[in-house]
């Protein structure tokens, strides 16, 4: 971090200790306690179910401090993970300091911390979340030589009262202004409390999707998030989902993360972006066009889209938010600034044109580098999604592309610059290979392809196995069919997983 990101930043411990997140040692956790009268500690951890977890620890004197953030503490890997079994289920949690921030909830002082889990003979869980992302990160650097960083798209619905007052336009909610919006200002103080606690945040706005039912709004926002570490990626959008359902119990509202929640009306995704840097550049543009590196990552993602959505797309809500003639994809292809393909190329900066200076001619010429900018995003998958497994997935297939002999020839066949749905393009819609439809197809699709994420060691035989568990369980292989146009039931299902994730 540069001085000036230190003293400007929103997490009062970087701006206490000012120093980089990832320089924190125990030391300065310990002054960062003592000086600023913090009463107790939570130890912070994500479980199979995709939420964070939490362990309270209240501090009693230093010497105890020094035990906790030294040694950790046990607990039950069996009622966290379905795939530990009872026998053998006693795990540790280590705090990870570069993750220290305020809880901005809680009455009493109190100091946060993500954790680690590691097993009885001390080594990092093989099948954790956290880890399996940071043997995927580790993995795409060493083959590639670059740094996989990644932000995400974070939509949601707030639902509360409908007073009848400034009705907004059904469906068209997209960056609406106050009062037709009504919950912008619920957003930015979640904006805030996210950004005290280390998210990097980019901007916030309201979505499409708006409607009334039975007295309530039911309205959707977005928060997205700036490109970082994949690791770092991960862990600020597990605790933005934290934050944004905490604020939300305090003013009264109901939240949903869940991809879908009635026909008809948008659902709701989580797009990831992602880009690759090498010595400080980002690598995805080469004299203003998409460089071949770029479309190699684009290749990988092509191969193994099917089975991304065993991580992206974790409920069988998910699957009906998938289907055609909506923003949400349902082929596996790719092209420029066009929704609805799986991964889009977004309008970049790349037309070297100083359009600051255009907007404002009092302004000087100025030589900022707008290549930064430019990523690519993965649109299938949504709220229900597993955090770290899915940007592991994504930074998994993202490696295999340049694995991958014929990746620049995939790339070019999976390309398209039109709309597919359209009637004169049913020929090439015909050439596109489809996600699957259900959790059980996608189980099918992890099966088919998990010896590329067993690769490298990054995902374990024991979480591809609990995974496809969990995905067949649903036993929703013909569901979407079955109930797509019996709303009774339709809305039971939206019932059982309305807080996914």
């Amino acid at each position: 971090m540069t001085q000036a990101e230190l003293q400007m930043n929103a997490n009062p411990v970087v701006a206490f200790l000012q120093k980089d997140p990832r320089e924190f040692t125990k030391a300065d956790i310990i002054r960062y306690i003592e000086e600023n009268d913090i009463h107790m500690v939570n130890f912070m951890y994500p479980g199979g179910d995709g939420k964070l977890k939490t362990l309270n620890f209240v501090l009693n004197n230093r010497v105890y401090l020094d035990t906790i953030l030294t040694c950790g503490e046990r607990v039950d890997g069996s009622s966290l993970f379905s795939f530990i079994q009872a026998g053998s289920s006693d795990l540790y949690v280590l705090p990870r300091f570069a993750t220290a921030f305020v809880d901005p909830f809680a009455e009493i002082p109190t100091l946060c911390l993500l954790c680690s889990y590691f097993d009885k003979d001390g080594n990092p869980l093989a099948s954790s979340p956290e880890y399996t992302l940071r043997k995927a990160s580790e993995a795409f650097t060493k083959v590639t030589g670059m740094e996989f960083q990644a932000m995400g798209e974070l939509e949601y619905y707030v639902i509360t009262e409908d007073e009848g007052m400034f009705p907004a336009i059904d469906q068209r909610g997209y960056h609406e202004s106050a009062p037709y919006a009504k919950m912008n200002a619920f957003r930015q103080e979640c904006m805030k409390c996210i950004a005290q606690t280390g998210g990097q945040i980019k901007y916030g706005h309201s979505e499409v999707g708006n409607f009334s039912l039975n007295g309530m709004i039911y309205e959707q926002n977005e928060i997205e998030f700036l490109p970082v570490r994949v690791e770092d990626a991960a862990d600020q959008l597990m605790v933005a989902k934290w934050i944004i359902r905490n604020l939300a119990y305090e003013y009264g509202y109901n939240i949903t993360f869940a991809p879908k929640i009635t026909t008809g009306k948008a659902g709701s995704g989580l797009h990831i972006h992602m880009r690759m840097v090498k010595d400080g550049r980002n690598m995805m543009l080469d004299n203003g066009k998409l460089s071949d590196d770029a479309r190699r990552m684009i290749a990988g993602m092509m191969e193994l889209a099917p089975s991304i959505t065993a991580f992206g797309n974790k409920n069988p809500m998910a699957y009906f938010r998938l289907v055609p003639h909506q923003e949400a994809p349902t082929n596996v292809c790719w092209g420029d600034r066009n929704r609805s393909v799986l991964v889009r190329v977004p309008l970049g900066w790349s037309a070297n044109v100083d359009m600051c200076r255009l907007a404002n001619p009092q302004t000087p010429a100025n030589d900022f580098d707008t290549t930064q900018k430019q990523t690519v995003e993965m649109r299938s998958p949504d709220g229900s999604a597993d955090l770290y497994q899915l940007l592991a997935g994504l930074c998994v297939a993202c490696r295999h592309g340049f694995e991958m002999e014929n990746a620049l020839e995939v790339a070019e066949k999976t390309y398209v610059n039109v709309n597919i749905h359209d009637k004169e393009n049913e020929s090439r819609l015909a050439q596109l290979a489809q996600l699957p439809d259900s959790c059980e197809a996608s189980a099918d699709c992890l099966d088919a392809q998990r010896k590329v994420y067993e690769e490298h060691d990054v995902f374990s035989p024991a979480m591809i196995d609990g995974i496809i568990a969990q995905l067949k369980s649903f036993n929703d292989r013909s569901l979407r069919a079955n109930i797509s146009d019996k709303p009774t039931e339709l809305q039971k299902q939206v019932e059982l997983y309305f807080h996914c994730g």
